[in-house]
């Protein structure tokens, strides 16, 4: 890593030094299941003449659960990088970036915990191990080298699309103030994973000869995918919870909405856009 980058990761850390603890911040009195965790916009049925005809009552269970589902995946992107950031705490690594990660990790735990209070207070039911990742993200989440060019594309990936829908959330008013805070702490502490993570992935693709980084394009484009189809479609049983029986007939129309193609385009564009800068084609 480059002296610059070493300056970067000590300004993160600098900034990472006054930290707040989410689950102390926030006031969960105020998640409330009578309110929308989501804009109807951005829920997986929206747009569909099935869904015109749902009670109110149902959207508004469905909003809740799809957030439910979007923090499962914050939890799960979480808790595989704190494990893959902890192997690299080497006697060996630079201060700065021994310093960066420990700041990192406090902060992931922390958004981990802010997850899990957040699904406790709501009262909501969620079946253990009811949500898993692709097979792919997860794999090469957990087997790629942690220093390499595809595991911190995978950070990028996750980090900033996630970062890009929480602040769509942000935006809209109407939205339960708690989620909204939830999603405010998280932007607020993903703008300095993002940059950290991207200085990793520039400097892996350093590294690497531009016929290796072609090389990777077909795996970076499956990934993309992936995690765009793990991030904004419910399982199955979501669905069944939020009173939809037949859980698998609402996910496949999830699945096939145009409406929600094009929704889901419009939130991973910047993404797309930034991985196009490093000469990446995933579109």
């Amino acid at each position: 890593m480059k002296n610059a980058d070493h300056a970067l990761l000590e300004q993160l850390s600098e900034n990472s030094r006054r930290y707040r603890d989410p689950v102390s911040a926030i006031d969960w009195s105020g998640l409330d299941t009578g309110s929308f965790w989501l804009p109807e916009q951005a829920l997986s049925l929206y747009g569909l003449p099935e869904y015109e005809v749902l009670s109110p009552d149902v959207r508004r269970r469905m909003s809740q659960y799809e957030f439910i589902h979007v923090m499962h995946a914050g939890l799960w992107l979480e808790r595989v990088f704190m494990q893959r950031m902890s192997n690299r705490l080497a006697a060996g690594l630079h201060p700065a970036a021994y310093e960066y990660f420990l700041h990192e990790i406090r902060e992931e735990a922390g958004h981990s915990l802010m997850f899990l209070r957040a699904i406790k207070t709501s009262g909501l039911e969620v079946p253990a191990g009811g949500w898993r990742p692709p097979w792919f993200v997860d794999w090469l989440a957990r087997k790629a080298p942690a220093t390499g060019a595809l595991f911190w594309a995978a950070t990028v990936i996750a980090e900033d699309v996630a970062d890009k829908f929480n602040r769509y959330l942000r935006a809209d008013a109407d939205l339960n103030p708690v989620v909204r805070e939830i999603c405010t702490v998280h932007c607020i502490d993903e703008a300095r994973h993002i940059a950290a993570a991207r200085v990793q992935l520039e400097t892996a693709l350093m590294r690497l000869p531009g016929i290796t980084v072609r090389a990777f394009n077909p795996l970076v484009r499956l990934l993309f995918r992936q995690y765009a189809s793990l991030y904004y479609t419910p399982a199955r049983h979501f669905y069944e919870l939020a009173g939809l029986p037949q859980g698998g007939y609402w996910h496949r129309l999830a699945q096939r909405s145009s409406r929600r193609a094009e929704f889901v385009r419009e939130r991973m564009a910047p993404t797309e856009r930034l991985l196009r800068n490093y000469g990446f084609d995933v579109a």
